[in-house]
């Protein structure tokens, strides 16, 4: 794999850090900032709204520039939202922090995708996206409980302004080891938002929310969960999300080693596997030792979807895959704000902590019919259904 896909993969652990670290270190901002914690619970919500919005309006604007250029300059945008967050001297100014931070997540991911991809041969492009994820699933095993653990011991401004220093060393790393990528010939916003027209791509996006959504459904809530239903100790919660993380990033290598290979076969047995174990996790999750395996394969079955799903939008998109790239990313996000959402319905209904569960894999297997629809609807078209030259010549032309 090319050196250029580490300072990619740099960036993405300092964004992977800088999203979930919040979530550990809001005690401390409320306290700071004398507020309760659901009002600094908005530091949350704000980020992935940012995704969501972020991830369309800055592609769309970095259809004027290299995507090397695009990399760098959201990258830059990074920095400043973790200094503003750092040495922000309100809760107001804070939350501005987070989310101009925020703003540059989904577009980085999005033209990185589309960056990666470029840089290997067609039958390792799935690979190389999964190889710049790794960042933000090492940043769940090793960035968020440093950063809270130094949010903790020092200061959570601390761990904003080292947040900000790892996005220093990514942008510095993207401007060394990436090579010059100008904007592919003919690209234009017409052509991006024409990718939308697409089914598969929406279908693709929409498995994306669903099954990624029945992930956060349950993980959202799993302090509570693993507390007054499995009798965890407070503070064995932060493990149990380093054990998630750990299931992310083998979920990732799976993903990223089998999405060249048998795509859509991967999908139907990870969704099919995630929703199995979310139902189950409902009654797992009164047995510590039984509990923390499922965590484990939570992550591994969710995470095992993201290049693939990934890569789906980017075949699909051919010939203008960044914008539909970017959008892929903000529905990660947009299925993790619905699923918490849907998660504190049946909560707030009475329904217990371990309710969320049954929400995901719902969620998951909603995800595993769409899986099913698209693979039909393809073999109904095979002559419409992009073929393999036709999703690498876009990319190939941006060599020359």
């Amino acid at each position: 794999m090319p050196l250029a896909l580490l300072a990619l993969a740099v960036g993405a652990f300092g964004i992977g850090t800088t999203e979930f670290v919040i979530m550990g270190l809001l005690p401390e901002i409320a306290a700071d900032y004398g507020v309760s914690i659901p009002t600094a619970g908005l530091l949350v919500t704000g980020y992935a709204l940012g995704v969501v919005a972020g991830a369309p309006l800055l592609t769309v604007l970095g259809t004027k520039v290299s995507r090397k250029r695009m990399l760098m300059l959201l990258m830059g945008l990074f920095v400043i939202g973790n200094l503003v967050s750092a040495a922000a001297p309100s809760f107001g100014l804070m939350l501005t922090g987070r989310v101009v931070a925020s703003l540059a997540h989904g577009a980085f991911f999005g033209i990185g995708s589309v960056v990666a991809a470029e840089l290997v041969a067609p039958d390792r492009k799935a690979g190389a996206i999964a190889t710049m994820f790794t960042g933000l699933t090492v940043a769940n095993i090793v960035g968020v409980p440093l950063g809270t653990f130094i949010g903790q011991a020092v200061g959570w401004r601390t761990t904003f302004a080292i947040v900000a220093a790892l996005g220093v060393i990514g942008l510095l790393g993207i401007a060394k080891l990436v090579p010059a990528m100008p904007r592919p010939e003919g690209a234009r916003l017409r052509g991006e938002l024409g990718a939308f027209r697409n089914p598969q791509v929406l279908l693709a996006m929409a498995m994306t929310v669903l099954g990624f959504g029945g992930v956060f459904a349950a993980i959202t809530y799993i302090a509570p969960m693993m507390t007054e239903v499995a009798g965890y100790s407070g503070g064995a919660v932060t493990w149990l999300l380093v054990l998630f993380g750990v299931g992310m990033f083998l979920g990732n290598l799976i993903g990223g080693r089998y999405a060249d290979r048998a795509l859509m076969p991967l999908l139907y047995v990870t969704l099919a596997g995630l929703a199995a174990v979310l139902a189950l996790f409902t009654v797992l999750a009164e047995d510590k030792i039984l509990a923390a395996i499922a965590i484990l394969l939570i992550g591994a079955l969710g995470f095992a979807t993201v290049p693939p799903l990934q890569k789906r939008v980017l075949d699909q998109a051919h010939g203008a895959p960044t914008l539909a790239s970017a959008v892929n990313i903000g529905a990660f996000n947009l299925g993790n704000a619905l699923a918490a959402w849907l998660g504190g319905l049946v909560i707030a209904g009475g329904f217990g902590y371990t309710s969320p569960n049954w929400v995901g894999a719902l969620l998951a297997a909603a995800a595993l019919g769409l899986a099913f629809w698209s693979a039909a609807l393809e073999r109904r078209a095979p002559a419409t259904a992009p073929t393999e030259a036709s999703a690498t010549a876009a990319p190939a032309a941006v060599h020359h």
